[in-house]
């Protein structure tokens, strides 16, 4: 099993988890329970993403960013700003609480979510 597959596998495993919280029902703690599952989801997919980009390209990154904006360059994922801001939304979440900050992440969580499967799919194809 390469570096890449063990990393996939913990993805999986993580945006299921992610997946789990945004479909129970919406209180406090589920809100709260799936902002960290995305935390760590967000996390995962950018340095499973830099193994990628390693292995299958030749390309080193070393921030969150960085690696995004190479797997544009590489036609990894095609260019869309919200990566950027999955990362913006895990910097502010993981540092700073307030409750309207986690609320309006929360509600943009479904479409993370979509995102990440999506990253998924594009570095098991490439």
């Amino acid at each position: 099993m390469t570096k890449q597959d063990a990393q996939s596998a913990q993805f999986k495993k993580a945006l299921a988890r992610l997946n789990e919280a945004l479909a129970a029902p919406q209180s406090d703690i589920v809100r709260d329970s799936a902002i960290q599952r995305f935390e760590f989801s967000i996390d995962m997919a950018w340095k499973l993403l830099k193994t990628c980009l390693e292995e299958k390209h030749g390309v080193v990154c070393q921030s969150p960013k960085e690696c995004f904006r190479e797997a544009y360059k590489q036609k990894v994922l095609p260019y869309d700003e919200f990566w950027l801001e999955l990362v913006d939304m895990r910097n502010q979440t993981s540092h700073t609480y307030k409750e309207e900050l986690a609320q309006n992440v929360f509600e943009r969580l479904p479409k993370a979510a979509e995102y990440l499967a999506a990253l998924l799919k594009a570095v098991e194809r490439k």
